[in-house]
């Protein structure tokens, strides 16, 4: 297997080909991760698409269509690609810089509604380093921003940080806690296996709205009417909610097209937040700068804080 060389671009050693169901639209779908030259990026195409309509995606921010419920890229009423979170973290974190990502329907298979089975796939057929320095986005002061109770904010830090924290007045989710440097090895181990997650009771809501049309407890963690989880199997980890809204985040923050030298803290965040605060954060220069020097690397650079607060760990909303 191919290994990640720290400071150089990588892409895949070879073609990923899965296949799943999506998660709004309920139907199949398949995907393939193509390797991709140097400074290719991660680009999405759409193999379902009339040759004359083609257009590449690029996994950045300006991308972005929508983030209702998930995140868009490309144009809602046109050529898009819906529900890319899950990969783009898995991506990000295991530093593949260069992918072309195929896909023959409007959303990224939710597969079991982690990035296990992306993360399982990369390490599966391994990296190529491609002798072309890594491009890093470094943060270079505070930035915030506010959207009513919830907030996002990014400050300066020696390496790539995550601290997200969510709040819900159902006693079954409460208040939690997740904070950890972001590490390949850290994000197999602590984030990769989180499952996306929802309330029985908006389902109806979602349908209606034409979402969730694919969702099921083989991809979802379901919560009841009695604020108990249905999943036969109950949580991965004890916090799994935190920790998909960490994954989504990486994901998301994906999209600033290279890893940031930064700390990222959001408080009751998603996908609108993530993508909101990314875009204050790229709207001054002067709040951040390319490099292409690599993290600094410490032996306490992979450790997990944790703090669950208030109560159990169980918590809503489609992500």
């Amino acid at each position: 297997m191919g290994l990640t060389v720290s400071g150089i671009q990588n892409t895949i050693a070879a073609r990923i080909d899965l296949s799943g169901v999506g998660v709004h639209s309920g139907k199949p779908v398949s995907i393939s991760l193509l390797p991709a030259d140097a400074d290719t990026g991660i680009v999405f195409q759409r193999s379902d698409v009339a040759p004359e309509h083609q257009k590449d995606i690029p996994a950045i921010v300006s991308s972005v269509g929508a983030t209702d419920l998930c995140t868009v890229l490309g144009e809602p009423a046109g050529v898009h690609v819906m529900t890319v979170e899950h990969l783009m973290a898995a991506l990000i974190a295991l530093h593949v810089d260069n992918v072309i990502v195929e896909v023959d329907s409007a959303e990224v298979p939710v597969m079991d509604g982690s990035s296990e089975v992306f993360v399982d796939a990369i390490d599966q057929v391994g990296l190529v380093g491609q002798h072309r320095p890594r491009r890093y986005l470094r943060v270079l002061k505070e930035v915030r921003f506010d959207m009513g109770p919830c907030w996002g904010m990014f400050t300066p830090n020696e390496t790539t940080r995550f601290e997200v924290e969510i709040d819900f007045d159902e006693p079954i989710i409460g208040r939690q806690k997740f904070a950890s440097n972001l590490t390949p090895d850290v994000f197999r181990k602590e984030l990769s296996r989180a499952r996306t997650f929802g309330f029985m009771k908006d389902v109806e809501r979602y349908w209606a709205a034409g979402f969730a049309l694919g969702s099921s407890l083989d991809n979802s963690v379901v919560i009841c009417n009695d604020n108990n989880i249905i999943n036969p199997e109950g949580l991965r980890y004890t916090d799994e909610f935190v920790r998909h809204k960490t994954l989504d985040a990486v994901g998301d923050l994906a999209l600033a097209g290279a890893q940031i030298l930064g700390c990222f803290r959001s408080y009751r965040g998603g996908h609108k937040l993530n993508a909101l605060a990314l875009q204050a954060l790229l709207s001054d220069t002067s709040n951040y700068e390319w490099s292409d020097v690599s993290p600094v690397s410490r032996s306490s650079a992979g450790r997990v804080e944790l703090m669950a607060v208030k109560s159990p760990s169980f918590a809503p909303e489609k992500s």
